[in-house]
This record gives structure tokens, sequence and C-alpha cells, in this order.
């Protein structure tokens, strides 16, 4: 019985001497004497009558390299295949192997060519960038002096030879940017005043947006927010700032150069305070940040810039560690706070018996300018903020929907119910703080650093 042996290399022997004679090659299997199996394989030469005599030894070894590579390719055909089974079984066995090959050398051609693709796509990438970069230097070369506009069209500015930035040859990195000036609202309005558009009645509250979570158990809760009114080039309304408020010592203030590095984890610098904070009470204002010292009632004024600190002053009659907190606990008898109208304390006194009382105090002394005494009791809310001069408190820390509950006017001294939707999605708010140039809520929730949009309506005319 013929055996046809589906090897790459003796096929295409086989097919090429077939080609020229029928008869010349043959695969022959028979058993020796002994009853042992023989394969026999018979190629007859194609242009040579007879063998030559003097390379016989060398064309000898190779002839047996050859028959040695034969036998361990048919070794393996028939140890794939059953001691019973015929011809037909190596031949399958034998081309299920070669298909196999032949698809794992297909997909690592396929794998090669898509990353030649890549690759050759992302050096057009950078080809573009450097062209593009390369048209932004040159645009920037050409324009080395600040334009001032007058009613008669553009007028270029001259700019003395010594000028740094007029100096492209030395080498020197050069910054051109654009500043702007912002004026906060609350230098245009007049102190007490909320008859403007844009500070009318809170409406709602959009859901929680996500920027980083905390990831030890030191930022269970703590305090995070944005200076509404930088006051220096040092730090921006962009700047970030963190506290995590677990620990028994807190004195770290992390500063982040905007929200995508803070959102990354990267701190641009670390301030270490002069005094220890309590709780998640803390707040920015005009490039200080206020906050209650541990243990006590005093309140301190810390200056970024000079990273020193700039006034302290105990606030009279304040409950402290304790005595007086949001429902939620966690020392927070003092909650400071900014709004379009300056600087609050929110807190409670033995006079007040837990309820609620709000003193607007001098951003510099931190003195208090002026006093309300409200009817709601501070530990049966969750947090409370300021907004155009009025409180707004959270009735829960934990409900995933929950609502502000109360508002308290110090315009006109008169407080009453209300029922916004808001949302603790990660149930255990322990931080709310506005901020009136973003007009966004920031909040720590259990981990959670998020921000809320909010919504207001018009601003009346009247008492509200």
């Amino acid at each position: 019985m013929w055996l046809q042996v589906s090897l790459l290399c003796l096929s295409c022997l086989i097919l090429s001497c077939q080609s020229q004679a029928e008869d010349r090659a043959s695969l022959r299997r028979s058993n020796d004497p002994t009853g042992r199996c023989h394969y026999t394989f018979t190629v007859a030469s194609p242009q040579e009558s007879s063998c030559p005599g003097g390379g016989v030894k060398p064309e000898m070894d190779g002839v047996l390299s050859r028959l040695t590579l034969l036998e361990a390719l048919v070794s393996r055909l028939i140890a794939g295949a059953d001691g019973g089974t015929g011809g037909s079984a190596i031949e399958s066995n034998g081309e299920e192997g070669l298909q196999e090959a032949y698809a794992q050398v297909t997909g690592e051609r396929n794998q090669l060519q898509q990353d030649k693709e890549r690759l050759s796509r992302q050096i057009q990438e950078l080809q573009r960038r450097v062209g593009e970069l390369s048209q932004e230097a040159e645009s920037l070369r050409q324009l080395p002096c600040k334009q001032t506009h007058t009613s008669g069209g553009a007028q270029r500015e001259s700019r003395p030879a010594s000028d740094p930035a007029y100096d492209f040859g030395n080498g020197a990195y050069q910054e051109m940017k654009a500043e702007v000036t912002e004026v906060p609202a609350s230098h245009l309005i007049p102190e007490g005043n909320h008859n403007f558009t844009g500070c009318g009645e809170l409406l709602s509250v959009g859901d929680p947006v996500l920027h980083r979570k905390a990831d030890s158990i030191t930022g269970k809760y703590g305090v995070w927010l944005q200076d509404p009114e930088p006051q220096g080039p040092l730090y921006t309304n962009k700047t970030v700032w963190r506290i995590d408020a677990v620990g028994k010592d807190v004195r770290q203030l992390f500063a982040y150069e905007d929200m995508e590095q803070f959102s990354r984890g990267f701190p641009m610098k670390v301030l270490v305070l002069p005094e220890p904070v309590e709780s998640t009470g803390a707040t920015m204002y005009r490039g200080s940040m206020y906050y209650q010292r541990k243990r006590s009632r005093t309140l301190i004024r810390y200056d970024l810039a000079s990273e020193s600190l700039a006034s302290r002053l105990d606030l009279p009659h304040a409950g402290f560690h304790g005595q007086h907190p949001y429902s939620w606990g966690g020392y927070t008898d003092i909650d400071l706070a900014v709004d379009e109208q300056g600087l609050w304390a929110i807190y409670s006194t033995s006079k007040a018996k837990g309820a609620i009382v709000i003193s607007q105090l001098d951003p510099e002394s931190l003195e208090v300018k002026k006093s309300w005494e409200t009817n709601i009791r501070k530990n049966t809310v969750a947090n409370a903020f300021m907004v155009c001069g009025r409180l707004y408190t959270v009735a829960s820390y934990t409900a995933p929907n929950t609502t502000i509950n109360f508002v308290f006017d110090t315009a006109t001294g008169v407080g009453r119910a209300v029922a916004v939707p808001f949302k603790n999605k990660y149930r255990y708010n322990s931080m709310l703080d506005y901020n009136h140039a973003r007009r966004k809520l920031y909040a720590w929730d259990n981990f959670h650093m998020v921000t809320y949009d909010i919504r207001q309506g018009r601003a009346s005319h009247g008492s509200s």
C-alpha cells in the first residue's frame, strides 16, 4: 500500500520528479525478514546516468543527513496516529500540522503588518506636530512687538532692545501669553446688596461630578477648593487646594497647578500649616486660607504667598470640639464659608442653645462685623453653605437623595423651609463649600471629591 507523505519539502520534490517522469520516484513500505516495517524512498537523478566517483563521501554524508531528517518526520507522523491506523490517517495528521503552521505564520505576518501601519501613523502624527510647532515658532518670531488698538487701526508699540522678550537669539525659552484680569463680582456690588441679576435664590443643584478619589484612609473626609479671588501670580484661580482631615495633627496643605494635575494626583507643592486644622470647615479667599485651630475656637488666616500666619482671633462664645457640630459629627462646630458678600462663620453658642449663628467676618482681622441667629438647630442638619448672603442647609449627609431644606437671608433676617433636591452619591458627605467665581459647590463625599453646578433665580428687588 502506497503512503502519500504530505510534507512541504518532500511534496515539492515528488511533484518536480513526477512532472518529468512518473516512474522516477516512489515510496514503498515492506517488512524485512525479522518482521520490522521498512519505508523505502527512491528518486532517480534527472541529469546523471551514473554516480560520480570523486565526491562520493560528501554526497553520501548529505544523503544520510537528509534521510535522518526524513526518518524524524515520518516518526512524528506515525506517532500522531494509532498503531493500527493506515496511510490515510498519517496523511491527515500531516496536513493538519501543515495547516496549523501556516495559520500561525499567517497570523504573525498580519500582526507585523498591523504594527507597521500603527508605527507609520504615529510617525505621520509626529511629523504633523513638528510642522505645527515650526509654524507657531515662525509666527512668534514675526511678532516681536505687542500691539495696541486705536480708533484709526492697529498701532505697533516699539520695545527697547534690552527687553528680554525681544531677544530671540539668546537661546532662552520665551513664553508669550495673554493675561486677563478678573474683577470679582463682590468688588462691584455694594456690601449687603442682594438686588442684582445673578444672585437670586437657589433653584436647583446638578448631579455630582467626580474629580478625584482619595487613595488612603486619611482621605475619608477632608477639604478641597479653589480660591475664587486669588491675589497674586504665584497661585491662580486654577490652583486646587486639598487637606486630608483624618489624623491627630493635620497640617499638610496640598497645592495642585490645576484641575487636571489634581485629578492625576500630582501636587506642585505641599505647605505645612503653623497650627493643626480642626475638621472640614476651612475655606480659601483672596490669597489666604482660613481655618479653625484644633481643639479651640481660634480662627487662623494663613497667607499663601508668604507661607506664614497672618492673623488669629477667637470667635466669641463659639462652641468647639464637639459642642455644636453638624449631624455627622467630626468636630464640625465652626464652618467657614465664602460667597459674593465675603467671609462668613457658621457656628453656634451656648446662648443660642445650639441654633445656627451666622457671623460676617473681616477678612483681614477676623473680627466679627455682624451676626444673625437662626431658628434651626445645627446638629439637625448635615452641612451648610452661603450663597449671596443666604445660608442654605442640607438635610442628610448619607441619604443618596436628600434636600436642601432651609434658607436664611441675612438681608431680611428671615428664614424659611425649602426643598431643593440634593444628591449624596457616595453616602457620606462631610464638606460642602460654594465658589462664587465658578458658581459651583465643592464637596467631599466619602473619599470622593466632587462638584455640583447650581442654578439661581432672578434677583428680586424686594425682600426674599
